[in-house]
Parts: C-alpha cells; sequence; structure tokens
C-alpha cells in the first residue's frame, strides 16, 4: 500500500500527486491528524521529524522531501517515465523543479500569509501583497521563457518540470495573478489542467481553498502554527515583514522546520 501524508494547499505535495497519478500509481492521501500542532509523536513525525508534508510511505519504505519523493517515484514506477533522457534535458528539468520549489514557492506562500492567514493588515499588507505581485510577474516571465512555443517544458512530452510548475502557476490563478490571458504560459496552464492527473489535483486544491476562511482561525489563534524555513523566512525578511515573524514567534502560531527541544 501506497499512503501521502499531504496537505491539499500545499505545492509540493500536489506535485508528488500529480506524478502518482500520471504513472497509474494507486495510492491513500491522508491529512496527518498531529500536521501543524508541532507534536513529535505518532507516525507522521516518525517518518518526518520535521513534520512537513508531503511524506511517502511504500510498505517499509518512509521518504520525505517532495524532490527525493519525485525521484524515488521515477525510479520505483519508471513508466511513464517524467524525466527526459538526456542529462542537458534533465538538468534543465530539475532546474525549474528547483526554481519553482524555492523562489516562486516563497512568493505564493508570502501572498497567502496574508490573504489567507491574515498575518498583517493597512499599510503592511499591501507591501506585502504588492511585492509577491511584483516578483511573481518575474518569475512568470522566466517560466514563459523556458516553456518557448513548445507545449510542453520538456518539449512535445508533459514531463517532469510541468508538475513542479503546474501547482505554483495555478495557485497565481486563483489569486489572481495568474499569467496574462492570450499568453504562451497561460495557454500551458489551460492544457496542463486538462490532464486528469492534474485536473484532480487541482480540485482538490480548490476544495480546500474554499474551507480556508475558517480553518484560518486556527492558526491565527495558535492552535495550528505555521511552517516558517529558508526561502519562506528569507522572503518575509526580504519583503518587509520581519514584524510578522516577531509576532508570530511572540505569539506561538509560528514554527521552523527543526523539531523543539523536549
Amino acid at each position: 500500500m501506497v499512503l501521502l501524508y499531504e496537505h491539499p494547499l500545499s505545492s509540493y505535495a500536489q506535485k508528488v500527486k500529480i506524478a502518482l497519478r500520471e504513472k497509474g500509481v494507486a495510492f491513500t492521501a491522508e491529512l496527518p491528524e498531529s500536521f501543524g500542532t508541532g507534536r513529535s509523536d505518532g507516525p507522521f513525525a516518525q517518518a518526518n521529524p520535521r513534520t512537513e508534508v508531503p511524506v511517502l510511505r511504500d510498505e517499509t519504505v518512509s521518504i520525505f522531501d517532495s524532490t527525493i519523493i519525485l525521484e524515488y517515484i521515477e525510479e520505483r514506477w519508471p513508466d511513464p517515465p517524467l524525466l527526459p533522457r538526456g542529462p542537458a534535458a534533465r538538468a534543465f528539468a530539475r532546474i525549474t523543479e528547483e526554481v519553482c520549489d524555492t523562489q516562486y514557492e516563497a512568493m505564493n506562500w508570502g501572498f497567502g500569509e496574508v490573504l489567507w492567514f491574515r498575518r498583517a493588515t493597512g499599510a503592511l499588507a499591501d507591501r506585502l501583497r504588492a511585492q509577491a505581485a511584483a516578483q511573481t510577474r518575474v518569475l512568470q516571465d522566466w517560466l514563459a521563457g523556458r516553456l518557448g512555443d513548445a507545449d510542453w517544458f520538456g518539449g512535445e512530452r508533459f514531463g517532469w518540470a510541468d508538475a513542479a510548475a503546474a501547482p505554483l502557476v495555478n495557485r497565481s490563478v486563483h489569486y489572481g495573478l495568474g499569467p496574462e490571458p492570450g499568453s504562451p504560459l497561460r495557454r500551458w496552464h489551460a492544457r496542463v489542467g486538462q490532464r486528469p492527473a492534474v485536473a484532480r489535483t487541482f480540485a482538490e486544491f480548490e476544495a480546500a481553498a474554499a474551507r480556508m476562511a475558517q480553518a484560518a482561525d486556527l492558526y491565527t489563534t495558535g492552535t495550528r502554527r505555521r511552517e516558517y524555513r529558508d526561502h519562506r523566512l528569507e522572503w518575509m525578511v526580504k519583503s518587509g515583514g520581519l514584524s510578522v515573524v516577531e509576532a508570530g514567534l511572540r505569539d506561538g502560531n509560528i514554527r521552523f522546520s527543526w523539531p523543539d527541544a523536549p
């Protein structure tokens, strides 16, 4: 049995679900009961001491980190392949994934901190939203350049880079920050959204996003804690949100990826 600990809003988890579904791998998706609590007990924390999603459990094997999971999936279920054959093309796909996982994800995450989790109000909220919007346009231009005139980032076939970029671009569209209508990247988003594996994953994201108005209260009251780590923390500080981090630490509703001391 393949079990995936995930959250439907996580771009990292969405990337993994798209890969599994494209390869026809049956799996059970589960939101860990302890997710966001900081608890270090239970099977989820045992599988990933960072208590981050996604985590893939394949019989007796447990793997965390979305890129490592993607590599495992590619080797465990090689058909159809997501990585191209040539070393240069493989590096191209991995670079696209790396930028999406770090820079693009941080912008989307920062925008969501204001929109969904109300981390800032007034002028600070306006500034953080404006920073995220401007930086998103830069990254979308970069992605558009890599796509060029091709249907897919790998050329003629859907592949690794498409699975990595799809959740990020789709989340921007949800925020109203999507590529310009009629642009090649917008047409790619429409094209990728028609694939059954991607369409199902996007639908799960939309359903979870519709529930955020109620769920956000859990994080603002400290019942749940948001994950601040590496590129996310860097984005918030560089974009002028240091006071957001300080307030979250003071109120106990943010955490970092390393386990809390006993």
